[in-house]
């Protein structure tokens, strides 16, 4: 089956920014830090390319019958072409899969840093720690850094225990009328694939 093509949104337009720091941490922590965020445009990680990755808060998210107060937007600020990426899900999971064809051992090892990301580790610190080779698409810069705080906002829209938090993504759940259902395609999902055809090619 062909993999759906997931939308880029991406607007022309400049943006007011203030400097914002909030170092990634537990996701209770970090959740809690972020729902009081004032609500404006913010700078929260710069790119070594010189893009910057800039949350805007309210988001606007309408979900499961309610407007989410403490939610934000995720974005890709490129300064020199004054554009915008709303960057989502739906594209860095198309961008890991392409890059799990080009080159599944470093996609693995990206994921594996994805992961650290996931359980409270700061981008910038995985990144002078472990070499990422990019085989194709997306930096794994931006990817880590992004993921940060899209995390932090799913945790801030669908709180756990009621909802599934940063888990929708990393563990691929999705909610059918009131259950929860594993979609199997999430992050991890496609981490143990890559790690099950690893382990068949070496036997």
């Amino acid at each position: 089956m062909a993999k759906k093509k997931a939308r880029i949104n991406i607007y022309k337009h400049s943006i007011d920014l203030s400097d914002l720091k909030i170092k990634n941490q537990p996701k209770d922590k970090f959740q809690e830090a972020l729902e009081k965020i004032k609500y404006r445009g913010y700078e929260v990680e710069q790119v070594s390319d010189g893009r910057k990755i800039v949350v805007t808060k309210p988001g606007g998210k309408f979900s499961f019958g309610t407007i989410k107060r403490d939610d934000f937007m995720v974005w890709v600020y490129n300064p020199n072409e004054e554009s915008l990426w709303l960057i989502s899900h739906a594209n860095i999971s198309n961008d890991l899969r392409d890059k799990a064809i080009c080159n599944p051992k470093e996609t693995l090892i990206m994921i594996e840093a994805l992961e650290k990301v996931y359980n409270g580790e700061e981008p910038d610190d995985i990144l002078s720690k472990i070499k990422i080779i990019n085989p194709c698409g997306e930096s794994p810069e931006v990817l880590l850094k992004v993921y940060k705080w899209i995390w932090g906002q799913e945790d801030c829209n669908y709180p756990p225990p009621k909802y599934k938090g940063r888990a929708m993504s990393w563990e691929g759940w999705k909610k059918l009328d009131d259950d929860w259902v594993k979609t199997g395609d999430g992050i991890l999902d496609l981490k143990e694939k890559l790690k099950k055809s690893f382990l068949e090619k070496n036997d």
